[in-house]
């Protein structure tokens, strides 16, 4: 199986959106996503589409594409950005039958490299909900460093939550 990780295209941000516009409660519970918090996806659309043709450094948000021989099997956004010094990054299999197979770390230790050379970072975050195990699994297998758990609200469409901090450096 080969793995592609680049940066997403505009095209690509479709499958982003039908990814938590189509995902079950269950499964969005799960990352602690709340759907009501969603704007409407128009207005995904038109911050995907303001976004990514903006240098890195001007970026809110900053999107990876994860492939394997040419198909959408995930992502990882990172927002937060403070360029050349640190950010926040989400990581997602999309394919339900990739999910908790190993996959996850191997894409995520590409999306790093990604992320440090296009923003210049020092230090990249995640915090993935406490209680969901492969996102833990995939960041610890992938070398990041474990700093704490906390309650707090991750990103806009989150509820409060236990969440694990999680840090790679360079």
């Amino acid at each position: 199986m080969s793995i592609t990780v680049r940066e997403m295209t505009l095209s690509e941000t479709e499958l982003v959106i039908d990814y938590f516009f189509n995902s079950t409660r269950e499964y969005l519970d799960m990352m602690g996503v709340d759907p009501t918090r969603f704007t409407p996806p128009e207005e995904w659309r038109k911050g995907f589409k303001h976004e990514l043709p903006l240098l890195p450094e001007e970026r809110r948000v900053f999107l990876v594409s994860w492939l394997t021989d040419d198909e959408f099997i995930g992502f990882s956004t990172c927002d937060t950005i403070k360029f050349g010094e640190q950010a926040n990054m989400h990581l997602h299999v999309t394919n339900p039958d990739l999910r908790q197979k190993g996959i996850g770390s191997e894409c995520v230790k590409r999306t790093v490299d990604v992320y440090f050379d296009r923003l210049k970072l020092k230090r990249l975050f995640c915090e993935p909900h406490a209680f969901n195990t492969a996102p833990n699994r995939a960041l610890q297998k992938a070398g990041f460093k474990y700093l704490k758990t906390y309650m707090t609200v991750p990103h806009r469409f989150n509820y409060r939550q236990a969440v694990n901090r999680w840090v790679i450096e360079r």
